[in-house]
C-alpha cells in the first residue's frame, strides 16, 4: 500500500518588514502591548504594485524546484491553500501553476482558513494513496496584509504575509509521511472569525466600503478559547488513536497564530515548549502558510523517522491535527 510522504518543502516571505515600532507610528500601540499579548515582533509585508498571492506562491514553488533538481513538468497537481485569492476567479492555483511552468498540471484552490496546510495535505494524501496523482504540490499562500484594517489595534499587529510550498509523493515504505489526521468544523463559528463583505451576501458598494466590511473582523476572546480547546483536543485525539505520548512525539508544530494560544495548547498537551516549533516572532500570523514556513525554517533539525504533530485552528470554525513521520 501506498504512502504520502513530503519529498521537498520550501517557502518565501517578502523582503518588506513591519516591527512593532512601525506598527506603533500607524495605529495606537507599543511593542510591549503586542510582544505581552500575542509574542510577535514582526511581519513581512508584500509591497511589491500589482503582485498578490500568487506572487509569492510562485516564488516558494520555484525556489522548491530549484533546490531539489524537480522538473515542473512532472507535477501532476497543484493544490492551493489561501483565504487571499488573487481574484474571485480564476483559482490562484491556476495562476501559480502558470507562473511556475507547471505545463502538465492540473490545479485548484482550497479554502479552509488557517487550517490549509494541514487540510490540502490530507487531500494530496488521498491523491497519492489512491494511484491518482503520483507528484502533488501543495502551495499555501496568504497576502494578509490585504484584508487587515491598520487602524484596528486589535487585528493589524496579529498579520503578515508569506508562503510556503511542499511536494508530496509516493513511497512504499511503511510507516512514514502522513499517518492519520483527525478534522472538524462548526459553522457556529462564522460570525466570530470573518469578512463580511465582498461576498455573494454582502456584495462590494459604496455603503460596504464606508462601512469598513471589507476588512477582517475577529472576536480575539472568542477565537483564543475555541482556538486553545479545539488545537488541544484535535492534538490528543490523533495520539491517543497512533497510542502516542508527549514523549513519543520530536516535535509539536501548531499553527502560528498567537504565542499565547501556542503555549497554553502545548502546557495542556504536555509539551515542553522546547518540542515546540515557533517562529511567530518573525512572521506573524500568515494563515494557511505559518505550518510550512515553520516546518521550512527548521527543517534542518529535523530528522528522517521524527514524528511529528501539526495542528490548526481558523474561521469556519475549521480546525484539526495531523501525525506526520518525517521523511526528508
Amino acid at each position: 500500500m501506498l504512502s504520502a510522504r513530503i519529498s521537498a518543502i520550501s517557502s518565501y516571505v517578502p523582503d518588506d518588514i513591519l516591527d512593532n515600532e512601525m506598527l506603533s507610528k500607524m495605529v495606537e500601540t507599543n511593542d510591549e502591548w503586542i510582544t505581552t499579548r500575542v509574542g510577535i515582533k514582526e511581519r513581512r509585508i508584500l509591497r511589491k504594485e500589482g503582485a498578490g498571492s500568487s506572487y509569492m506562491g510562485i516564488k516558494a514553488l520555484e525556489k522548491l524546484m530549484a533546490e531539489y533538481s524537480i522538473d515542473p513538468a512532472s507535477i501532476d497537481l497543484l493544490i492551493c491553500a489561501t483565504s487571499n485569492p488573487d481574484y474571485r476567479f480564476p483559482s490562484t492555483g491556476s495562476v501559480i501553476a502558470h507562473g511556475a511552468g507547471l505545463s502538465n498540471c492540473y490545479a485548484y484552490d482550497i479554502q479552509a482558513a488557517c487550517a490549509g496546510f494541514i487540510v490540502a495535505l490530507q487531500d494530496a494524501n488521498a491523491y497519492i494513496r489512491s494511484g491518482l496523482y503520483k507528484r502533488v504540490a501543495v502551495v499555501c499562500t496568504e497576502k494578509m496584509s490585504s484584508m487587515v484594517n491598520y487602524q484596528d489595534r486589535a487585528t493589524c499587529p496579529l498579520f503578515g504575509d508569506g508562503a510556503g510550498a511542499v511536494l508530496v509523493e509516493p513511497t512504499e515504505q511503511q510507516g512514514v509521511g502522513v499517518i492519520d489526521a483527525v478534522f472538524h468544523v462548526d459553522g457556529r463559528g462564522r460570525d466570530h472569525l470573518l469578512m463580511e463583505a465582498g461576498g455573494s451576501v454582502l456584495p462590494a458598494s459604496q455603503e460596504t466600503l464606508d462601512a469598513g466590511k471589507h476588512y477582517l473582523f475577529q472576536d480575539g476572546r472568542n477565537v483564543y478559547k475555541n482556538a486553545v480547546t479545539d488545537m488541544l483536543t484535535s492534538t490528543l485525539d490523533v495520539m491517543q488513536r497512533n497510542n502516542l505520548t508527549a514523549d513519543d512525539v520530536a516535535y509539536l508544530i501548531p499553527h502560528q497564530a498567537n504565542l499565547r494560544i501556542i503555549e497554553a495548547v502545548a502546557d495542556r498537551a504536555k509539551f515542553p515548549m522546547e518540542k515546540v516549533l515557533v517562529n511567530i516572532q518573525h512572521y506573524g500570523n500568515t494563515s494557511a502558510a505559518t505550518i510550512p514556513l515553520c516546518l521550512d525554517e527548521f527543517k534542518a533539525q529535523l530528522k528522517k523517522g521524527d514524528k511529528l504533530i501539526l495542528t490548526a485552528f481558523g474561521a469556519g470554525f475549521t480546525w484539526g491535527a495531523m501525525y506526520l513521520v518525517w521523511d526528508l
